[in-house]
């Protein structure tokens, strides 16, 4: 990964937020969106694009665009920069490769103590009937 080709890649765009505000929300554009097109980054190997495909799957568009905002505060330079760590996480969340499991016996203590407790449900289970009165 790239950091520097990362960065020109990112565009953003300043719209209105949301919510209450007064006369002053009207007039300024303080929520900032990031969008990213993951498909033709040239700051990713093929592999690193395939894994973040995958995980990120539920967060692109069609397009395998990534758009990302933030309007928690006032001030558009902010929300920029919180939009790009946001960013910055999210990529480096979704790089991470998953650790294989390695299959493993359970030991002969815990299989004995699920058996013994089997055995004591059982026996709750058993005690609860009605007596045969035959």
């Amino acid at each position: 990964m790239n950091q520097e080709i990362l960065q020109t890649e990112l565009n953003f765009k300043a719209i209105r937020s949301s919510g209450p505000g007064g006369q002053h929300a009207n007039k300024v554009a303080s929520k900032v969106q990031l969008i990213f097109d993951l498909e033709n980054s040239k700051s990713f190997t093929e592999d690193e694009k395939e894994l973040l495909l995958k995980n990120l799957k539920t967060k692109l568009t069609k397009e395998s665009i990534l758009i990302l905002s933030s309007e928690e505060t006032r001030s558009q330079h902010k929300n920029k920069d919180i939009v790009i760590d946001k960013f910055h996480q999210l990529i480096k969340e979704a790089l991470k490769v998953p650790i294989k499991r390695k299959a493993t016996r359970p030991s002969k203590s815990s299989i004995k103590k699920r058996l013994e407790r089997k055995k004591k449900q059982a026996f709750k289970k058993t005690t609860r009937k009605k007596p045969n009165l035959d």
